[in-house]
């Protein structure tokens, strides 16, 4: 029997090469970013995707969570999915957006946050990640007790849902990390 590798090649899509759909939505990128960042133009392909995924994006930012927050739970999700992509984005992200130093770090090195409750956020959203979405009495008890609400509980939900989408594509397409993110290029241990 003959095998045949898989064809890995995905297509970086330009605004000229991109599906009608999305030459809109890529557009929206440049204009935000000042360039097409490398997930947006592999996520062109499915102008659903890409839409599903910029709309999931916005209202995850706009969520319970403030700037650590959004960080932890991007970042926990991210190496955990071992995503060569999505750390160093979020590291710039997290730099741009003026998170400290030491949670980007001990995020990026799986390490214990030194905040309590943000730590305990970070637990939680591995817990969800690891167990798809089914989480022990204890959990949910350390969770509350940190301070955090069902809503809060429930947004987790809604940035694995972001991230399982970015994750997988940049898995599956190897996309290549955009120059703004090479200088925090992350390997999976």
């Amino acid at each position: 029997m003959q095998t045949v590798e898989k064809e890995k090649t995905f297509t970086i899509h330009t605004l000229e090469t991109a599906p009608e759909a999305s030459k809109g939505l890529l557009d929206d990128s440049k204009k935000a970013y000042g360039y097409v960042p490398n997930l947006h133009a592999v996520l062109a392909e499915s102008p659903g995707l890409l839409e599903a995924y910029k709309n999931i994006h916005t209202l995850f930012e706009n969520s319970s969570f403030n700037k650590e927050e959004l960080t932890v739970v991007w970042q926990t999700i991210n190496v955990e999915h071992k995503c060569h992509y999505c750390v160093p984005a979020h590291t710039a992200i997290a730099k741009a957006m003026q998170v400290d130093e030491g949670i980007i770090e001990a995020l990026r090195n799986k390490t214990t946050l030194e905040n309590s409750k943000l730590e305990t956020l970070r637990k939680t959203t591995l817990e969800i990640v690891r167990n798809r979405g089914e989480l022990s009495q204890e959990v949910l008890n350390n969770f509350f007790e940190a301070g955090y609400t069902q809503r809060h509980l429930l947004d987790i939900i809604l940035g694995v849902s972001q991230k399982v989408i970015s994750n997988y594509v940049n898995h599956i397409a190897e996309t290549p990390l955009d120059k703004g993110f090479q200088k925090y290029d992350w390997k999976a241990e």
